[in-house]
């Protein structure tokens, strides 16, 4: 009897604790266990917290012409528009030195030397084209790759053909500016560019103005909605400038000239 009273008891206590289920039983709560101490397995399943990465700076270079530009007269004589409404022709040939190293092959190499020393300075580098021996692009497409990359600095590599007399480099940039990138971003990007060019090479002696050229009939620079400046590195028809050209190592000191004018300009 003594015993069977302290099981009924028992039994009460733990269905008292449990609590009731008709109308007004309150319902009893998820368990929540307490917090063990922290074990390894714990940690690494926590969140990791990452310092948010600046995004890599888009440059776009734009060798000027194509190989393949004089077997298709038709194709580049062909007439695009070429801003402040006009139209010019879809593309040239290009110049060429007296003994025949031609523009297109200088501006292309010149221009992949400019863009493996940009990647790496984890800056990424966009070719409006990648080989020598294509039909173009336009330059109305040329532009509208480097307003589709939303470039930081669009430059275009050439080289001049003017009289054997003239010498030097110049930069040139849209002049009057058509929107807000051709202002002030364009101009100190030719400004930048023009002074690392001018600590290696003289200033043209026969365009523009201390090494700047504001011009306003050149497609891809009235057509850019991103900073733009087109390089002339120097004239192809004055036998002195042609010789360096014409040399790996002249093209790579035109190459180191122009990516620190880049870099000066991204502030990297």
């Amino acid at each position: 009897m003594c015993c069977r009273g302290v099981v009924l008891l028992v039994v009460g206590l733990v269905l008292s604790a449990c609590g009731g289920g008709g109308d007004g039983g309150v319902t009893a709560s998820p368990t929540r266990n307490s917090p063990g101490p922290e074990t390894s397995q714990s940690r690494s399943a926590a969140p990791t917290r990452t310092t948010p990465q600046p995004e890599a700076p888009v440059v776009v270079l734009d060798p000027g012409h194509n190989g393949g530009n004089a077997t298709a007269l038709a194709e580049i004589n062909r007439q695009v528009p070429a801003g402040r409404g006009r139209m010019k022709p879809c593309n040239t040939t290009g110049t060429a030195t007296d003994s025949g190293y031609p523009e297109h092959a200088f501006n292309l190499d010149v221009a992949r030397r400019v863009g493996d020393a940009l990647s790496a300075q984890a800056v990424r580098v966009v070719y409006t084209r990648e080989d020598d021996d294509g039909v173009g692009p336009c330059v109305d497409r040329r532009a509208a790759i480097g307003n589709e990359a939303l470039a930081d600095a669009v430059v275009s590599v050439h080289a001049d053909g003017s009289s054997a007399q003239g010498s030097g480099f110049h930069v040139a940039y849209s002049d009057p500016p058509l929107n807000e990138a051709q202002g002030e971003p364009a101009q100190r990007l030719a400004g930048a560019v023009l002074a690392s060019l001018a600590a290696e090479f003289p200033v043209a002696d026969y365009i523009g103005e201390g090494g700047l050229s504001g011009r306003d009939d050149l497609a891809g620079l009235n057509l850019s909605e991103r900073p733009a400046v087109l390089v002339e590195c120097g004239n192809m028809r004055n036998a002195n400038e042609a010789a360096v050209m014409s040399t790996p190592e002249g093209r790579q000191r035109y190459a180191d000239a122009i990516t620190a004018g880049i870099l000066t300009y991204l502030r990297r």
